[in-house]
C-alpha cells in the first residue's frame, strides 16, 4: 500500500492509557461514511461540503464498491455498523446500502440530522429496524438551530423529521454539540432531548478541526469553541454528567503514568475493535485520523490486509520528541484531556505535539474533581 510511515463518550477523556500496541483478532464494528456532502452548512462541522458538490460526489464509493468491503468485514467477525456522513440520507441509494448491511446480519445505526427524513425512510426503518438513529439537536428554537446550520428552514425540517421518527416509534437517540452559538440554550436542549430519549443523551463540547485543513473553516470552528471554564461549568451543572465524573474520577487520573517513558503514540483503542471507512475509500483506525501515513486506500487493497498488517504498523508508531515525552506522553491527567494523536495532528500538523486548549480543559476538569473529593 502507498503510505509513508513516520516514526517520530458520556465521560470526558479518551481512556488513552490502556493497551499500547495490542490488536484484537477481528473487527467487531465499523463506520461507513457514505458522503461528505450535507444539506446543512454548520459552523462547527469538521467535514461537510455542499450538497451539490460534484467533485465530492464523484469520490463517493458506490454500493458495488462497498459490497466487497462489507462482505469482508462480516466474514472477519464484524457485528455492528454505523452509517454516517456528511448527511447520509442525501444519497439517493441510501436505502439500498442500508438494506445490504441489514441483510448481511449487521446491527446498523445511522447518524443523521433528521431534516431529510421522509415517509419512505420511516417505512424502511419500520420494516428493517435500525439499532438506533442518532440525531444531533443544534437548538430548540428556529433562531438558534438555523444560526448553527446556516440553512433557513432547517429547524422546521428537523422538527418534521424527528416528529416522524417519534410518531412511528423508531428507536432514536438524541445528542448535542456544545457551541458558542447554542450555549445559551443548552439546558433547554438537554431537557428537550431527555424528554424524548429517556435512556440516552450526551453532549459534546469538543469540536474537531477540519479534515481537509481548510484554514477559513477552521477559524469558524475555533470561534464556536467554548472556553475551558465554560465547559467545566456545563459538566458540573449537568446532574448526569456530574454524577459520571464523581463516580469515575478515580479512574481518570493516574500518577503512575509519570514514570512511563516509552514514546508510543497510540495508547487509545483506535484500530483495536473497529475501523472507519471514509466516503472516498480510505481506511482509518478512527474517524479523525486523517494523517496520510495512517490511511490505507481500500480501492487498492483488501480489508484483511489493512486490518492484519497496516493497523499494527500504525499502532507501533512512536516518537522521540522531547516536549511530547515530558508533557502529554507522561501526563497523569491525560484521560481528562481531549488530546490524542489524531486530534493533535488536526490541530498542529503533528501526531506528537501538545495542544494548549486541551491542556486548559484537562486542568480545569482536574480542579473540579479535586473539589468533588474534598
Amino acid at each position: 500500500m502507498k503510505a509513508n510511515f513516520v516514526t517520530s463518550s458520556p465521560l470526558p477523556g479518551h481512556s488513552l492509557w490502556g493497551n499500547i500496541t495490542g490488536h484484537k483478532s477481528k473487527p467487531l464494528s465499523f463506520y461507513i461514511e457514505l458522503t461528505a456532502r450535507c444539506n446543512n452548512n454548520c459552523t462547527h462541522c469538521y467535514e461537510n461540503v455542499s450538497a451539490d458538490d460534484v467533485e465530492a460526489k464523484k469520490k463517493e464509493l458506490s454500493l458495488e464498491q462497498l459490497k466487497p468491503i462489507i462482505d469482508e468485514a462480516v466474514s472477519m467477525g464484524a457485528l455492528w455498523c454505523t452509517i454516517t456522513g456528511g448527511e447520509p440520507l442525501i444519497r439517493k441509494d441510501f436505502s439500498d446500502i442500508y438494506l445490504y448491511l441489514k441483510k448481511k446480519g449487521l446491527l446498523v445505526s445511522v447518524f443523521t440530522n433528521a431534516t431529510l427524513i421522509t415517509d419512505e425512510h420511516i417505512r424502511l426503518f419500520k420494516k428493517y429496524p435500525p439499532r438506533d438513529l442518532e440525531v444531533t439537536v443544534y437548538g430548540v428554537t428556529s433562531g438558534t438551530y438555523n444560526a448553527v446550520t446556516r440553512n433557513p428552514g432547517s429547524f422546521k425540517s428537523f422538527m418534521k423529521g424527528l416528529g416522524l421518527i417519534l410518531k412511528n416509534n423508531v428507536r432514536v437517540r438524541l445528542k448535542a454539540m456544545a457551541l458558542r452559538s447554542n450555549y445559551h440554550e443548552l439546558p433547554r436542549i438537554a431537557d428537550f432531548c431527555r424528554a424524548r430519549t429517556k435512556d440516552y443523551f450526551r453532549f459534546d463540547p469538543f469540536l474537531n478541526l477540519r479534515y481537509d485543513r481548510d484554514s477559513k473553516r477552521n477559524k469558524e470552528i475555533q470561534s464556536e469553541r467554548l472556553q475551558a471554564e465554560e465547559i467545566v461549568l456545563l459538566e458540573k451543572n449537568d446532574p448526569y454528567r456530574f454524577k459520571a465524573l464523581k463516580d469515575h474520577c478515580h479512574q481518570l487520573t493516574n500518577q503512575r503514568i509519570q514514570d512511563i517513558s516509552c514514546g508510543h503514540l497510540f495508547r487509545c483503542g483506535a484500530g483495536t475493535k473497529g475501523f472507519y471507512l471514509s466516503h472516498n475509500g480510505m481506511f482509518r483506525l478512527c474517524s479523525s485520523l486523517c494523517n496520510s501515513a495512517c490511511e490505507y486506500d481500500l480501492k487498492e487493497g483488501t480489508l484483511r490486509e489493512a486490518w492484519e498488517h497496516f493497523v499494527p504498523r500504525v499502532r507501533k508508531l512512536s516518537t522521540k520528541r522531547e516536549k511530547y515525552l515530558q508533557t502529554c506522553g507522561t501526563c497523569p491527567i491525560i484521560n481528562l484531556c481531549m488530546w490524542c494523536p489524531a486530534h493533535a495532528d488536526l490541530e498542529t500538523g503533528h501526531l506528537d505535539q501538545s495542544v494548549d486548549y486541551f491542556c486548559e480543559i484537562a486542568h480545569k476538569r482536574e480542579e473540579m474533581l479535586k473539589s468533588i473529593e474534598k
